[in-house]
């Protein structure tokens, strides 16, 4: 099989060769962290390809590399109150899939600047939830990361700052989120399926990227085996303090353009200086 036949008809190969590099970053943040991908592929992806297909292909690709992460995680997690957030994911997908499916391209790349910019805000402003276990609270922070991730696949920051804030150990943290992403990633996967949106160019595009997706969550999965509990959380700590937002062209940057300017300019050039944020 011909490899560059796997690649759609509108992307160049030196496009691909792009996205699959981008590909290897997010995975090895994936891997490391349990999340980490969708902030760095979804908006320097999308720049460069239809976000309907750049999201159905990160869906793809991050639900199969991923998998081999599940056994473990199911293990570890505290599986009841990951359960109690999976309820809003349930609600949130599907409503995120719907807009994802009806709005334009332009549209699209527009909302995904603004939600990147809005939630490397919350990962820079060191937000942690505090509070107590409320059922109300868990139902709701799993329905808005569902809705994140149907839209964009970018449902990791509230989920990440809710986990991240209790009182349990980071093994127990990680294994929760990469929990909670397989079962968001199953009802994504539904719900791309039902509106359409995991096409045949998506399907043979991730025979392509998905492998070099794969070999990034296995680096990562690798470094975070050899990190302490302390190394672990300073690093997030660190890294948010690095993922500093920059304007377009200095090195990757986050900003947010309008929609005026992207039918005049082209693909937009949102993206994310560090690699451990999905």
């Amino acid at each position: 099989m011909n490899p560059l036949g796997l690649i759609p008809s509108d992307i160049s190969l030196n496009a691909a060769i792009a996205i699959c590099a981008v590909a290897l970053m997010s995975g090895t943040a994936r891997g490391f962290s349990g999340f980490g991908s969708a902030l760095i592929f979804m908006p320097l992806a999308s720049s460069i390809a239809d976000p309907r297909l750049v999201a159905a292909l990160l869906l793809i690709i991050d639900f199969v590399a991923a998998a081999p992460l599940l056994p473990n995680a199911w293990e570890k997690a505290d599986r009841k109150a990951t359960a109690v957030i999976v309820v809003g994911a349930l609600i949130g997908v599907p409503l995120g899939t719907y807009f994802l499916s009806r709005l334009e391209p332009v549209t699209t790349r527009w909302i995904i600047s603004v939600f990147v910019f809005a939630l490397l805000l919350l990962l820079l402003s060191g937000w942690r939830y505090r509070g107590k276990d409320h059922v109300a609270v868990s139902i709701g922070i799993g329905g808005l990361s569902g809705f994140c991730s149907g839209l964009a696949q970018t449902g990791g920051p509230p989920i990440v700052g809710y986990w991240l804030g209790r009182p349990i150990p980071s093994v127990i943290a990680r294994a929760n989120i990469v929990l909670f992403f397989g079962a968001s990633d199953f009802f994504s996967a539904v719900s791309y399926a039902a509106t359409g949106l995991i096409t045949m160019d998506a399907i043979k595009f991730a025979l392509v990227v998905g492998p070099v997706y794969g070999i990034g969550v296995w680096f990562g999965a690798s470094l975070f085996g050899k990190a302490s509990e302390a190394v672990f959380r300073s690093k997030l700590r660190a890294d948010r303090g690095r993922g500093r937002l920059r304007p377009a062209g200095a090195g990757w940057s986050a900003a947010v353009t309008s929609p005026s300017s992207l039918r005049k300019q082209g693909p937009i050039t949102t993206g994310v200086r560090d690699s451990n944020w999905m």
